[in-house]
């Protein structure tokens, strides 16, 4: 097995991105009303994501990884403590954000190329608007179905124009939620040398929930592994890993699949057992 984290480097395009913006939950905690109960979810979730980082995280269902992104993107409001960007509390949706979902919620009625222009801010002038859409279409590889709708395009195309549409906003902080879990394996694969490719061309700050250790593993700086003391307590940080090594990495690296059963044994699971493998 090999011990390199190095992989050829996929190509790149000229960085044309704002400045990257860190995000920092401080002491952040999330309730719901349930009934006449309160059903507590996260609880002093205290990590910061530094400018230009990649920051997964991980953990088991309904732990309260989408409600980390949506607090970040101001669609939630915390409970208890706050989060900041770039210094600044975020209160509201944060125009500094842009979110992709696990679905590509694309407009079925517009072309590829619209629906990438949605993102753009709000007053930009129409030629430059233009050029932005050209350049991400070129940089996640729809130049040839930029006029094609939704219906017309595989699922992995779909995901590359809702990566681009996040990107139109040109935002300091990529807040992404299981983007490529509904792909299939091979698609799954390149799309994370994708978003690999789109990071060196526009070094923005990404916050990457997934459920995939491997993805988390070859993609971030940093795994943050959220989890519980028991089945109804509210989840907070098990444990933040660093992971050694420049991107793109080797996925077959000897360092790599050691730190897959570290993360493996926080999540619970065993490693060594059939259907970890």
């Amino acid at each position: 097995m090999s011990t390199s984290l190095r992989s050829p480097a996929p190509p790149t395009a000229p960085n044309t991105s704002k400045r990257a913006f860190s995000v920092a939950f401080e002491h952040l905690g999330k309730a719901f009303p349930s009934g006449r109960e309160t059903h507590h979810v996260l609880q002093d979730v205290d990590v910061a994501a530094r400018p230009g980082e990649v920051l997964a995280i991980l953990g088991p269902s309904g732990c309260g990884k989408s409600t980390l992104l949506r607090a970040a993107a101001g669609l939630d409001t915390a409970s208890a403590g706050r989060v900041l960007i770039d210094g600044t509390p975020v209160s509201g949706i944060d125009p500094r954000c842009a979110v992709a979902f696990q679905e590509p919620r694309l407009l079925p009625w517009r072309s590829v190329r619209e629906n990438v222009r949605l993102g753009l801010p709000r007053g930009l002038p129409r030629d430059e608007g233009d050029a932005v859409i050209d350049d991400l279409l070129r940089l996640v590889g729809l130049t040839a179905h930029a006029g094609h709708r939704p219906r017309a395009v595989s699922g992995g195309m779909a995901q590359r124009a809702s990566l681009a549409r996040a990107l139109a906003r040109n935002p300091g902080v990529l807040l992404l939620d299981e983007p490529f879990g509904a792909l299939d394996a091979l698609t799954r694969l390149q799309m994370q040398d994708l978003l690999l490719t789109i990071h060196a061309a526009q070094p923005t700050t990404v916050l990457l929930v997934t459920h995939d250790v491997d993805e988390a593993l070859h993609l971030a700086d940093r795994v943050v592994v959220l989890g519980r003391t028991g089945p109804t307590a509210p989840a907070s940080i098990s444990t933040v890993l660093t992971v050694p090594g420049e991107r793109p990495r080797d996925r077959a690296s000897e360092v790599l699949a050691e730190l897959r059963v570290q993360l493996l044994g926080h999540l619970g699971v065993d490693a060594h057992h059939p259907a970890a493998r």
